[in-house]
């Protein structure tokens, strides 16, 4: 069993997360473009708008989670939107998404969030399975709708 640790990334672990984030990206159908992901994940660090946690079996980053700020007017909460979660090949089935997802559930708690939400392609069953394995539940009262606008 590998020593998987989990932890919050910093503005310092840009070089760390771009090829991981390229590589999520990639996963997804986009292009590579570190230049891209390097920009997009130091705007977020700069700006303080989202949560990176990396995972990391001994030196090597093997995973990261990107949580997202909300809100919910209906439970006077902030909530946390569970935007990207990405493990290298070679470390999937380690336990690297599961300590992923639980990490991201313990920083939630910790900072007083009501509640964390994710969507997934309705084709990715292993995530799915990971998700539910996880203690995950699927909304079922919900449709998700989306526009683009660009």
């Amino acid at each position: 069993m590998p020593s998987l640790i989990v932890r919050q990334a910093t503005a310092a672990d840009l070089s760390t997360l771009v090829p991981l984030f390229d590589a999520y990206r990639e996963f997804y159908g986009q292009s590579s473009d570190p230049n891209g992901a390097r920009s997009f994940l130091r705007d977020r660090f700069e700006h303080q708008q989202s949560i990176i946690l990396l995972a990391f079996d001994g030196s090597e980053a093997v995973g990261f989670t990107q949580l997202f700020p909300s809100f919910s007017s209906t439970r006077l909460a902030r909530t946390f939107i569970l935007n990207d979660l990405f493990v290298v090949p070679s470390a999937r089935g380690t336990g690297a998404g599961r300590a992923l997802l639980d990490g991201a559930c313990e920083y939630g708690r910790n900072v007083g969030a009501a509640r964390l939400s994710l969507s997934t392609a309705v084709t990715n069953t292993t995530a799915q399975s990971l998700y539910e394995r996880a203690g995950w539940t699927r909304d079922n009262d919900f449709y998700a709708y989306a526009i683009p606008l660009t």
